[in-house]
């Protein structure tokens, strides 16, 4: 009663993403069941393990394989996305778990297909066996072959979202979702806001750059104090050279760029190198020429 219940259960189409993520997540899970295995083995003779590493590998697969397709179906990605392998070859539209013949096939196909391209290569690095070398150039040629389907198939698998490996195609089976997926109510109003606010931040990113900022500080700042509103006591110092016009204090090394106002040499020199168009703040003259500024001062008017 209850296979037939099973038997008459609908399938929903899987998405590809969802099929590649279980693939994705069954590769972690056999690295984590290795490392976790040959982490038993720390305290042993360094390369215990390494005559017989294929041999151990095929055995910890097959623990997997039993535990997972033959007794449910599905492997451990698949479980956790809420995914399973249906019988495609099966005339219904309804879901059909696996056969026997498919999930020993399956075994044979990944676990078998793994464990015979290492040992392989083992042999194939022994001089000793002379006779393997003699068919080693067919084999390239047959693991090349399978590499080539496997990428026409990847491609069909975009093309049309179904048997995202070579073996699920050779075999029949495809990926379905083991409950009937709930329709979900996602709203919107969060996201655009965050897509705005991210498309801003990019557009900032990109002018802020071609914008020059100290020349447009210094353009403003000429526009509120133009020299028509300086005070007499500020036109004095500026002509006595008391006063660099931009940093405001007694000029070190005072260098003049072919104006009336006079530069720390330092704050003239940085400014130009950043902005070769740079222009006095006080008068907008652009820099002709940096020249140092011969003056004598009495030292009474140093402490005046």
């Amino acid at each position: 009663m209850a296979s037939s219940i099973g038997n008459e259960k609908s399938v929903d189409p899987v998405l590809r993403i969802s099929q590649l993520d279980a693939l994705e997540l069954n590769k972690a899970l056999e690295q984590l069941v290795w490392s976790q295995f040959t982490s038993c083995f720390h305290g042993f003779k360094p390369g215990v393990l390494a005559h017989i590493e294929p041999e151990v590998k095929a055995f910890l697969w097959l623990i997997l394989w039993r535990f997972t397709i033959y007794s449910k179906n599905a492997t451990v990605g698949q479980a956790i996305l809420n995914i399973q392998y249906k019988n495609n070859l099966s005339q219904t539209e309804k879901y059909q778990p696996l056969s026997k013949h498919q999930k020993l096939w399956y075994l044979i196909f990944t676990v078998g297909g793994r464990w015979l391209e290492e040992r392989c290569y083992d042999l194939f690095s022994n001089r000793q066996l002379q006779s393997f070398c003699k068919i080693k150039p067919y084999i390239n040629f047959g693991a090349g072959l399978l590499k080539l389907c496997g990428l026409l198939n990847f491609l069909i698998f975009l093309r049309k979202g179904t048997f995202a490996t070579l073996t699920e195609r050779i075999l029949g089976i495809r990926s379905v979702f083991c409950k009937p997926q709930g329709v979900r109510q996602v709203g919107f109003e969060y996201m655009n806001r965050e897509l705005l606010w991210h498309g801003f931040a990019e557009f900032l990113i990109y002018l802020l750059p071609l914008i020059n900022v100290q020349k447009l500080k210094i353009k403003i700042s000429s526009w509120c104090l133009p020299v028509a509103g300086l005070s007499n006591s500020e036109n004095t110092l500026a002509a006595h050279c008391k006063e660099c016009s931009l940093c405001g204090e007694w000029p070190t090394m005072p260098h003049t760029i072919g104006c009336s106002h006079v530069f720390c040499y330092y704050c003239i020199k940085s400014n130009y190198l950043f902005d070769m168009y740079f222009t006095c703040p006080k008068c907008g003259s652009e820099v002709h020429s940096l020249q140092p500024l011969k003056y004598k001062i009495e030292m009474t008017e140093l402490h005046a």
